[in-house]
């Protein structure tokens, strides 16, 4: 059996680097696979527990989310467009813009995602979630057959 060949030429010919750049190159794309992997990992874990521990819906959640979504758009960003290594002036006048983008999107989403108009007048969402928190709270559950008042209250029925 023959090894696999194609008609290209090997990275560090075609690009005129030697080996040892060669292997700069790839050990900097390992580094990056690992960040992400760990960043995504530690999301995935936070996110199964986030349920039983009751931090579903919080705002330090979001947050944690949000930055750590933000940490991983930063890192490729630096590494995978090459920001790092550009003049500190450019890394600003790429930077600021995108910063204050993603500040004014997450303030909104967290801020006034539920905003329907009027104190009290909550979203289709919020008011389905209001209720069967009620529900639950009450003891009460939708779709549950109506008992006669008078049962309640003893009352027999002949």
């Amino acid at each position: 059996m023959s090894e696999f060949h194609d008609d290209y030429p090997s990275y560090e010919t075609m690009y005129n680097h030697s080996e040892e750049e060669g292997k700069k190159a790839r050990k900097v794309l390992w580094k990056v696979f690992w960040v992400m992997l760990i960043i995504t990992i530690f999301e995935l874990i936070v996110g199964s527990m986030a349920p039983a521990r009751g931090w579903t819906g919080t705002m330090g959640l979001k947050v944690l989310f949000i930055g750590l979504t933000v940490v991983k758009a930063a890192a490729i960003v630096i590494w995978f467009m090459h920001l790092g290594h550009e003049v500190k002036f450019l890394k600003y006048v790429i930077l600021i813009p995108y910063i204050v983008f993603i500040l004014y999107t997450v303030f909104i989403v967290l801020v006034e995602g539920v905003y329907s108009g009027k104190p009290g007048n909550f979203t289709r969402v919020d008011k389905i979630f209001i209720d069967q928190q009620k529900q639950l709270s009450t003891g009460h559950h939708a779709g549950a057959p109506a008992q006669d008042a008078g049962a309640e209250h003893g009352a027999e029925h002949h």
